[in-house]
């Protein structure tokens, strides 16, 4: 049974080699080599909330590098796998709950505020500052400056931070940037409230954005290309 969530971290895990942890800074190609492979293992661990006993995992990788009898049968250990991904599974699903409420109450509120628009999607925004250019459509390519937050002020991606605008076709985004870019005008700037069913819904995107956020974009629409 192939578990994504689960192997994401695993990928390379048998590259690993050496039987105990040194504090010391690695210095050979291959000490270099073996830190760099345990430290994207480690990274995929900490993403996808593994509970890890990393003493236990070293002594499986020496078992197969050493050609060992593993202590678990190949049947208790499809058992652990998938119950680690249930596990998970229910874990993600609880948080997407939790986010999906969150964001829910955020727009109800955030729609009683008077510079606040809500269209029939549930999408809301509210005008910053007003241009005069062209709309795109659908078919479009623009260049746009943008910022986006959670509901939490947290920022997951800005074109401000890296001083340079973004350039895309219309029909390549999220469905909320979708409905509202045509919208908008060359020049304006807007702030744009989207429901987590018009961002990226239950699946989120990496580990950034979670299950079922709602995500806040300040959009400015520089060009309609």
């Amino acid at each position: 049974m192939k578990n994504p969530l689960l192997f994401s971290g695993l990928a390379a895990i048998i590259a690993l080699h050496g039987t105990a942890v040194s504090a010391a800074k690695p210095d050979t190609d291959k000490e270099k080599f073996s830190y760099a492979i345990g430290f994207q293992i480690g990274q995929g661990f900490k993403r996808d909330n593994l509970e890890i006993d990393t003493k236990t995992m070293s002594q499986a990788i020496n078992d197969v590098l050493n050609d060992k009898t593993p202590q678990l049968s190949a049947p208790e250990m499809r058992a652990a796998m998938e119950a680690a991904q249930q596990k998970l599974l229910a874990a993600r699903a609880a948080v997407g709950e939790k986010a999906k409420a969150a964001g829910e109450a955020y727009l109800a509120a955030n729609k009683k505020k008077k510079d606040v628009v809500t269209r029939d999607s549930g999408l809301q925004y509210k005008v910053i500052s007003a241009g005069k250019g062209k709309q795109p459509t659908a078919e479009s390519s623009i260049t746009a400056h943008y910022k986006g937050t959670l509901i939490d002020g947290r920022e997951f991606d800005s074109s401000y931070s890296r001083n340079q605008p973004a350039t895309f076709n219309v029909n390549q985004v999220i469905p909320g940037w979708k409905e509202v870019l045509p919208l908008m005008h060359e020049g304006d700037k807007w702030q744009v409230f989207i429901p987590s069913e018009l961002a990226y819904g239950e699946r989120g995107s990496g580990n950034a954005i979670g299950p079922n956020e709602t995500l806040i974009f300040e959009i400015e629409l520089l060009k309609v290309n």
